[in-house]
């Protein structure tokens, strides 16, 4: 039975014990040989495939390539045969701290793998390239790869369940450092003092500004979670070494708590698996069937529905406004709430669009669907009849879908909202969707067949059909693998592919 840990900030005079702190009930969790149940696995070897479709789609593109020529530049560190890097070669490999680097941000560039909504926001997909990465270095068998990334899912779900990073403009990454590093201590078999100081440093190492997801969004939107995979890395190396973290890290009257988030009166309750209890939490998230903010997935739905209803409603010239009734966080981060003018600019940055639910919309009403490359391309952006559609469209708070926003009730949850549509002939076309099509309680939830099928969609351009097969073969045996199966967990790009994508230099 899932248990709650209360969480508060403790004045140094109280000496809150480590058994009491939130960090050691991590490294608890993290420490108990639970075995995972059989939907879990299936479900984690699923999210495997899913990132790999997404870092295949973006091996040729700028950050992927620095990020990747950084990890190149790297040798292997001693005491490990190193891990490899996407893209290339099965014998060319890096160290794992640099692998984590380079991979999680070819999984991360698109915006395109998993999502888990809640206080937080998060990506729970991006704990798989440094517990992977770790794997590879020390010659883990699936079993233990899947333990252990069954651990990072549950504590940052958890973690995201339970605080609010983003009401204090924290990204969203300071659960990932934590997260990663007590799978990497599951992965490893570390023992609880051991991962208590991993997860201090991890989550010390990694709280950052949401700046990064504000105003003309940069390519570091990419590389944060691949910065907390990396220091997670690093942590757990450094913990084994014997080194200590802050303490407490996050109910210390200095901490985390008290001065990043909701202050020195804070309280939070996050619910935590008891001893014994299996790690189910990768369950509660869900994946991206199209390439844009989770909170855009289920308006790109309605957009494709009214696209085929209403042919019209792609003609600005018949359109007077439309508004997207939605939740707060949708209204103010990727709506006309976020007053950010460049979420109307047709020559933003494809991070910006991405964060744009009005442009979005916009193009999916227009065009019927949605592609990760044609739909945010320069001269789509530009096109004058989608920009005089794009800047009619504005979005409005609405207090019942905030409400089921944030619902714990899975069947009341939802990301999406009501649309009103004011035509110039003073009709109203209104229509509404509470989750995606591809959510689990969605009109065609994704299984098996659609993240292969994705894989498929995104990998044909840039990897050869055995390296497709050699992949699935491998991700769907997952619990099953070898030692030497794991180390060759990723994927090939086809030859020419990478040598003709950006090679940027730098200072290593």
């Amino acid at each position: 039975m899932t248990t709650t840990h209360h969480l508060r900030v403790h004045r140094s005079d109280e000496q809150l014990e480590r058994q009491g702190q939130l960090a050691w009930r991590i490294a608890e969790i993290a420490a108990d040989e639970v075995e995972v149940d059989a939907d879990v696995v299936d479900m984690i070897i699923n999210r495997v495939i899913d990132n790999a479709a997404v870092a295949a789609a973006s091996l040729t593109r700028g950050p992927v390539s620095a990020a990747r020529q950084q990890a190149l530049d790297h040798p292997v560190s001693v005491n490990g045969a190193g891990s490899t890097i996407f893209g290339c070669p099965l014998e060319r490999r890096t160290s794992p701290e640099w692998a984590a680097w380079a991979n999680g941000v070819a999984v991360r560039e698109l915006d395109y793998h998993d999502t888990f909504l809640a206080a937080e926001y998060s990506h729970p997909g991006d704990n798989i390239p440094p517990i992977l990465a770790v794997a590879q270095h020390v010659g883990s068998d699936g079993r233990a790869l899947t333990r252990a990334l069954a651990t990072g899912y549950e504590i940052q779900i958890d973690l995201v369940k339970a605080i609010s990073l983003h009401a204090h403009k924290i990204d969203h990454v300071a659960h990932l450092g934590p997260s990663a590093a007590a799978g990497i201590g599951t992965l490893l078999g570390l023992d609880v003092p051991t991962i208590y100081q991993a997860v201090g440093q991890a989550l010390h190492t990694t709280t950052a500004t949401r700046q990064s997801r504000k105003g003309e969004i940069s390519t570091w939107k990419a590389h944060a979670p691949a910065f907390a995979g990396k220091m997670a890395v690093e942590a757990v190396d450094r913990a084994m070494r014997g080194e200590t973290s802050p303490s407490p890290i996050y109910e210390g009257e200095d901490g985390v708590i008290a001065w990043m988030l909701d202050g020195p009166d804070a309280s939070y309750e996050v619910p935590l698996p008891t001893a014994g209890e299996a790690k189910r939490a990768i369950l509660d998230s869900y994946t991206k069937e199209h390439s844009a903010e989770y909170q855009a997935q289920a308006w790109i739905d309605l957009a494709r529905k009214l696209h085929g209803e209403r042919p019209e409603l792609a003609d600005p010239a018949q359109v007077e406004s439309i508004v997207l009734h939605t939740s707060h966080h949708t209204h103010y981060v990727i709506g006309s709430g976020a007053n950010d003018p460049q979420k109307y600019d047709p020559h933003a940055s494809r991070e910006t669009l991405d964060h744009s639910i009005p442009y979005i919309f916009a193009v999916a009403l227009q065009d019927g669907t949605w592609h990760h490359v044609d739909s945010y391309a320069p001269e789509r952006a530009q096109r004058e009849d989608t920009v005089a559609l794009w800047h009619k469209i504005t979005t409005a708070e609405d207090a019942e879908w905030t409400r089921r926003y944030h619902s714990i009730d899975p069947a009341e949850k939802a990301f999406g909202g009501r649309v009103e549509i004011r035509l110039t002939n003073g009709e109203t076309v209104v229509d509404e969707i509470a989750v995606a099509d591809a959510h689990p309680l969605g009109a065609r939830p994704f299984a098996r067949a659609d993240y292969i099928r994705k894989f498929r969609i995104l990998a044909e351009p840039v990897l050869e059909e055995s390296e497709i097969e050699r992949f699935l073969g491998l991700a769907e045996r997952l619990p099953e693998l070898t030692p030497e199966e794991v180390g060759a967990l990723t994927i090939v790009a086809a030859p020419g592919v990478l040598a003709a994508a950006p090679a940027p230099k730098g200072l290593f």
